[in-house]
């Protein structure tokens, strides 16, 4: 068995299309077919199986599946790890960050490591977090930092919380609802609303919150993800904006943007870090994280509006405190 193998049916399972898998891999169909054949012939079970016009994975392919991943992410580890000890490079990190971070917390951790001053290499990439999950169990991260995905979503990966939080309701600041003690009936519908795309992690927290207030649901709301479009919208066009409290909470603090009275308590959940079973944190990745436990420590301390940090026993030491998910399988983006 060759790594190619490994890489062929991970990218099969991945899109669900060998045509697809054979684009991603700059392979012919043929030599993706060969490799799944290839690699049936080892295991002595099928990993795939005709389903209407394409292909889906066996339940033997299903359980090897994330036995592949793992294997073809310590692999790439290890390669990782021997090119980094090329003379004059310093050692990388490859971090996913999902909006609720991407704009707060994850920018002040590589700043306090001082990025782009060092020798050290930082990537980081942004997506919804079916993508960044994906990319984290193929290697290509090291660790993805948003809000804790369905356990379903977690086959293979351990979270370590970091800290709780909650959807937030807002509108900019002069909007007509702006500083009301109470949302007149019919307020949804008066004004644009954006809300998180179906798929996303907190939608389902979204839809619950209308049913417990009692709130109708948008008639034809805006879905979307994106916080560059979500502040645009809302600042010069007079929408109602449902997203994770760390997207606005800048805008917040400013008085650029207010929130609605809404008691969203029901949608806290927690926010943390996603890193792969197994998987050994290099040297740079123990610091970055050490950074983001400190930092949301320190937001606590001074009052933060995140409802505080969860501690990790072994912060000061480097190891991971992770808690492990079971399920089966991996959109968000908050």
């Amino acid at each position: 068995m060759k790594l190619r193998h490994l890489e062929v049916f991970v990218e099969v399972a991945r899109q669900g299309s060998v045509t697809l898998a054979a684009e991603a891999l700059g392979l012919t169909q043929p030599a993706v077919t060969r490799a799944l054949r290839e690699l049936e012939a080892v295991c002595g079970k099928p990993l795939v199986e005709r389903h209407g016009r394409g292909i889906r994975l066996s339940p033997y392919g299903d359980m090897f599946r994330h036995h592949a991943g793992r294997s073809l992410a310590l692999a790439r580890d290890g390669v990782a790890m021997l090119q980094g000890l090329e003379a004059g490079e310093g050692p990388q990190l490859s971090v996913g960050a999902l909006p609720t971070v991407s704009a707060t917390l994850v920018p002040d951790a590589l700043a306090e490591l001082g990025a782009g001053e060092t020798r050290s290499r930082f990537s980081v990439t942004t997506g919804d977090n079916r993508y960044l999950l994906d990319q984290l169990r193929r290697g290509d991260l090291d660790l993805v930092v948003g809000r804790l995905p369905a356990p379903e979503h977690m086959v293979g990966i351990d979270f370590e919380p970091l800290f709780h939080e909650s959807v937030a309701v807002v509108v900019a600041a002069g909007h007509p609802l702006a500083g009301l003690a109470h949302l007149p009936p019919g307020a949804l519908q008066s004004y644009p609303v954006l809300m998180p795309s179906k798929g996303s992690i907190i939608r389902p927290l979204v839809e619950r919150l209308f049913l417990e207030q009692g709130l109708g649901m948008p008639q034809a709301p805006v879905e979307t993800v994106s916080a560059t479009f979500g502040r645009r919208f809302v600042l010069d066009h007079g929408a109602i904006w449902i997203i994770s409290q760390g997207v606005v909470r800048a805008d917040l603090r400013a008085g650029v943007m207010q929130a609605l009275p809404l008691d969203t308590k029901s949608t806290q959940g927690p926010v943390g870090l996603c890193m792969r079973s197994e998987h050994q944190l290099s040297d740079l990745g123990l610091r970055f994280c050490a950074c983001l436990r400190n930092l949301c420590s320190a937001t606590d301390a001074e009052g933060g509006s995140q409802t505080g940090p969860v501690e990790a026993s072994g912060a000061q030491t480097g190891q991971r405190h992770a808690t492990d998910i079971a399920g089966d399988g991996v959109q968000e983006i908050l």
